[in-house]
């Protein structure tokens, strides 16, 4: 046994091996383990016994043509028209032989440049590749998970180039927790790299390496597509499919497509809805006292700001502010500039109209989570009602609005704290500890959807 890092050690480091022998290579592991070291040094290890957890990654090339400004299409790892452009881009720009493919060379100048980005401009490189965060044999989900709960994680790898088939690894690692030093609490970690392709070509066989009788959760990271192929045959045999909206390309057309899998019956969840809790108890908590319930109703203005580059986490907060106050949308405009404005126009029950103004507000520093909310107001034109709010993050979200028009002086400011951990990572081991449909999210989901068609019909 060696040690992974400081507190993680390696089972069995990651090991290729043919499809076909992966039960057999994993339960090899575990023979050759034992229950202890022959010395008794060692804690006995807990195996994967409580969930699987199928990940599909994006897709490398497109993931960071995105993630550099050449590339504006979907991350569905299907390599056209648009991602050839890119890469010609890339080429020309780098003085690379421009082929409009992924050649080895295009691919380790994307992963310098990402580097770089992400603050690493020594461009180091691990295994003759660019450090970046693409690395099919990184314990680091297994490390967020497996320090709560023993899992089998399979992660989808999609690559660019020609179908060579798939590519199988095995591994497993297990975290050390002071608290329960005694035993070592364990993931397996099966790795699948191939095309696209040739990943749908071998779906029919992955039912069978989920661990039966347990949850099976299917983390799909890249932007979802309710016709493909591999994603439709997960999505059928999972208790939960998860993604994360913050990473959506096309945010709009992409939270459409959620409402299709919702429609066709897929136990979503979206790990960026997480990211709304404090927002929304804040907001709840605001109207508990019975005088300020009362004045819900006179509501009938809502200004949400949030770091410009990605509205979901606004709209999707909106949508859970009407789906509870039963408003329906009735009309939508956008206007892009400096700041992104998306208007929407509400009905209330008694016929009262409301207006809401969502702003995309630039930012200096934009973190790993895009279009973060900074802040919101609720109000109203009656200058009697008691419902002025005013929610911010404690990074001074609350100056623009302080200073924002409106006839009401907000009765109510609060301050959202940060939360402890929001990566995706953190968010999805909380997320594996429940399953099955989320009310409150499919109707927040529902109300935007209903809001968005009328944009697309104006």
């Amino acid at each position: 046994m060696t040690s992974q890092a400081s507190t993680v050690f390696s089972l069995q480091a990651p090991k290729d091996i043919s499809l076909n022998e992966i039960e057999a290579e994993l339960n090899q592991i575990w023979q050759s383990y034992g229950i202890a070291g022959e010395d008794g040094a060692l804690p006995a290890a807990t195996r994967a016994t409580t969930f699987t957890l199928v990940v599909y990654e994006p897709e490398e090339t497109q993931y960071l043509l995105a993630a550099l400004g050449f590339y504006q299409g979907p991350i569905d790892g299907i390599l056209g028209p648009q991602t050839d452009a890119a890469l010609r881009q890339v080429q020309i720009k780098y003085g690379l032989s421009v082929t409009g493919t992924a050649t080895p060379e295009t691919l380790n100048k994307l992963r310098e440049e990402f580097a770089k980005r992400q603050g690493n401009g020594t461009g180091e490189t691990t295994n003759g590749h660019t450090a970046h965060s693409f690395n099919a044999s990184s314990p680091t989900i297994a490390d967020e998970i497996a320090l709560r709960n023993p899992c089998r994680i399979i992660a989808l790898f999609p690559i660019a180039g020609e179908d060579e088939g798939v590519k199988a690894q095995v591994s497993a690692y297990c975290p050390m927790q002071k608290q329960s030093a005694s035993t070592l609490i364990c993931c397996e970690y099966i790795t699948l790299t191939g095309t696209a392709t040739a990943l749908e070509r071998i779906g029919g066989m992955i039912p069978a390496l989920l661990i039966g009788g347990l949850p099976k959760f299917l983390w799909w990271k890249a932007t979802p597509d309710p016709n493909n192929g591999l994603f439709k045959r997960l999505a059928a045999i999972c208790n939960n499919v998860i993604v994360d909206s913050c990473n959506f390309n096309d945010p709009e057309t992409d939270l459409l497509s959620l409402q299709e899998l919702v429609d066709s019956g897929v136990p979503l969840a979206d790990l960026n809805w997480r990211r709304l809790s404090a927002w929304q108890e804040l907001t709840a908590q605001a109207f508990d006292p019975p005088h300020r319930r009362e004045s819900l109703k006179d509501i009938d203005h809502v200004n949400i700001d949030y770091e410009k580059g990605n509205p979901t986490q606004a709209l999707l907060f909106l949508g859970w502010l009407a789906s509870r106050l039963q408003w329906l949308p009735v009309a939508y405009e956008q206007e892009s500039g400096d700041y992104d404005i998306t208007r929407i126009r509400f009905v209330a029950q008694d016929q009262t109209q409301v207006e809401a103004e969502l702003a995309g507000v630039p930012v200096a520093d934009v973190g790993e989570v895009v279009g973060d909310l900074i802040a919101l107001r609720l109000s109203s034109t009656n200058t009697k009602a008691n419902c002025g709010t005013v929610i911010c993050s404690e990074t001074g979200g609350c100056m623009r609005m302080e200073t924002h028009g409106g006839a009401q002086t907000p009765g109510l400011f609060q301050q959202v704290s940060s939360l402890s951990e929001q990566k995706a990572e953190a968010l999805l081991s909380q997320q594996v500890q429940r399953w099955g449909r989320e009310s409150l999210f499919e109707d927040s989901l529902a109300v935007i959807d209903q809001a968005l068609k009328l944009g697309a019909k104006s």
